[in-house]
């Protein structure tokens, strides 16, 4: 699915269920996340017009979700605060090439493999959470993240030709399914 090489594990799901309110926190600190690196993008390739026109659009759309995010959980009674980052962003950037334009595509493919996979665990949590709120909330926001990552896939064509951009997202998506597999003990999206 979305190009990523596995699904999340039952482990996974049973951290939802003991740590829900950190799941949710970590989850509005996600789309914080994402948001900052759209704009990060925006900053680095400000000379990519059709770049930053799609990167503003994912910017507002994030920001959206954030602000989606934190009205649930005031709803829930859940102060968002502070929390210790889990590891898979940190280890997923550490396999971006240093010289461009390699730096520009694995950035923006890295970028769309973590849409792809959290657009997986809205898809999850949607079916594992006995929460119809819940569920209706994870469910709308499924397809906005499939479409962020065919979003970031397709400028990284801008960068590189189609071929060796599908060749590097396939070596992108095994590294991503190996952080997964090995797990984070801190209950968060990407754990």
């Amino acid at each position: 699915m979305l190009g990523l090489k596995s699904a999340s594990s039952d482990r996974w799901l049973d951290q939802v269920t003991r740590s829900l309110s950190d799941v949710l926190i970590d989850h509005a600190h996600c789309e914080k996340k994402a948001a900052a690196t759209a704009m990060n993008l925006i900053v680095s390739y400000v000379e990519n017009e059709s770049l930053c026109r799609a990167m503003a659009e994912i910017v507002r759309e994030e920001l959206e979700h954030f602000e989606l995010v934190l009205d649930l959980l005031k709803r829930r009674g859940i102060r968002l605060c502070r929390l210790k980052p889990g590891r898979y962003g940190r280890e997923l950037h550490q396999h971006v090439r240093p010289q461009e334009p390699h730096r520009a595509v694995d950035r923006l493919l890295i970028a769309g493999l973590i849409e792809a996979r959290s657009c997986e665990r809205f898809s999850q949590l949607r079916d594992h959470v006995n929460d119809p709120e819940l569920a209706q909330f994870y469910g709308g926001l499924f397809e906005a993240e499939a479409r962020h990552h065919a979003t970031y896939v397709r400028l990284a064509q801008d960068y590189s030709e189609a071929r060796l951009v599908r060749q590097r997202l396939e070596e992108l998506a095994i590294v991503e399914a190996q952080i997964i597999e090995v797990g984070d003990p801190l209950p968060r999206m990407h754990s």
